[in-house]
């Protein structure tokens, strides 16, 4: 098994390319279902975010408000440390069910490549408990993704600026990635460059296979 980091800045058009990749039938594992899946009603993660953040994180439905939170960790008042706050929280929780989500893939055939669709993996990789073969980040202009974001998502431009102020730069992402695909390309052509990638990471897992096990891909302790 080779295993693949997908990142890119926020509204780059990440999400497309992991629904290209589900649907060519590649295995993903999605970080953004795994972060709302630790803050669910009654899980450890809203009780320890209650706890550090206060009662008035939980909504009327029991939920995580995440408007709430939003504003207390990307706003212009939000505390300096508390998106580390957040995260110190909600990250370990999310690599365990990661691990959880990879062992399943690869009991049920992964075709010998999982990808982890991680949106901060530029901030993290350090600290993940995983290692990556190839990193792929979807890139667009930041003026492209704040129109996106005030258009899909009924922010403002204030808003979307702030989200992307507090994520890596893309100079960042680009360090640790040895792919860029660029999203504003025509979505034909995008689509075209992910197939040849996942072709050619698909006969890489193939060679390992035949390679046996003394060649076979460890990951990080």
């Amino acid at each position: 098994m080779i295993r693949i980091g997908l990142t890119g800045g926020i509204a780059a058009g990440k999400s497309t390319v992991a629904g290209h990749l589900r649907e060519s039938g590649v295995a993903v594992v999605d970080y953004d279902e795994l972060a709302r899946r630790v803050v669910e009603p009654g899980g450890e993660g809203l009780r320890r975010i209650a706890a550090e953040f206060g009662p008035g994180c939980i909504g009327a439905d029991g939920r995580l408000d995440r408007a709430w939170m939003a504003e207390r960790v990307f706003g212009p008042d939000a505390a300096p440390d508390a998106r580390e706050r957040l995260d110190a929280i909600e990250h370990p929780l999310i690599y365990a069910e990661a691990a959880r989500a990879e062992r399943g893939l690869v009991a049920v055939g992964c075709g010998g490549v999982v990808v982890h669709d991680v949106p901060l993996l530029a901030e993290v990789l350090g600290d993940m408990p995983f290692a990556f073969d190839h990193i792929v980040t979807v890139e667009a202009p930041e003026r492209t993704r704040v129109e996106r974001m005030m258009a899909t998502r009924g922010m403002t431009r204030g808003q979307a600026e702030g989200r992307i102020r507090h994520q890596s730069t893309r100079a960042e992402r680009e360090a640790v990635a040895d792919a860029v695909v660029d999203s504003t390309r025509p979505m034909e052509q995008m689509f075209e460059s992910i197939d040849t990638l996942v072709a050619r990471w698909r006969g890489e897992a193939e060679r390992a296979r035949q390679a046996g096990p003394a060649a076979a891909w460890r990951p990080r302790a």
